[in-house]
């Protein structure tokens, strides 16, 4: 099984990533994070709303025992909430040791990747939407948005 690599563009400047991303809709667009920090997907969990918390922060979800921060990806990237008769799909991703969920619209397919179609955030993404995406594939018909995980699920 291939995992993401990164390379450098040929600005030298953004990461660019290749290999396997795991795929997810949300608001009607493609996004892929690296399958390497996806420890599992679930169907919509109860969450327990945390008093104080900041906007994309979902609340908290029960992982068999383990306490585990949902991040509602649809407020992080700035777009319109979920209509209320539609359950989030739950991708739980593990960064330096610790699980984060993040809470998506459906899940999509794992696919392979080529640095070399790696291309900069659209000039369309703005605001917070671009500090969070890494950059994009062009697919057949499909623009794939690489979701920087670490930025999504920080702040």
């Amino acid at each position: 099984m291939s995992t993401a690599t990164e390379t450098r563009t040929p600005d030298g400047a953004t990461p660019a990533i290749g290999g396997q991303l795991a795929t997810f809709w949300l608001d009607g667009d493609l996004y892929g994070v690296e399958v390497a920090h996806v420890q599992e997907v679930l169907r919509s969990q109860s969450l327990t709303r945390v008093p104080l918390a900041p906007t994309a922060v979902a609340g908290l979800i029960n992982l068999r025992g383990q306490v585990v921060t949902a991040i509602e990806l649809r407020e992080r990237l700035g777009r319109p909430p979920r209509p209320a008769d539609t359950d989030a799909v739950v991708i739980v991703v593990r960064l330096h040791g610790e699980a984060v969920s993040l809470l998506v619209d459906a899940i999509a397919d794992v696919v392979d990747v080529d640095p070399a179609d790696f291309e900069a955030p659209p000039d369309t993404l703005d605001g917070t939407a671009r500090d969070l995406i890494r950059g994009a594939f062009k697919l057949d018909g499909q623009l794939l948005l690489a979701l920087d995980v670490h930025k999504a699920v920080s702040a």
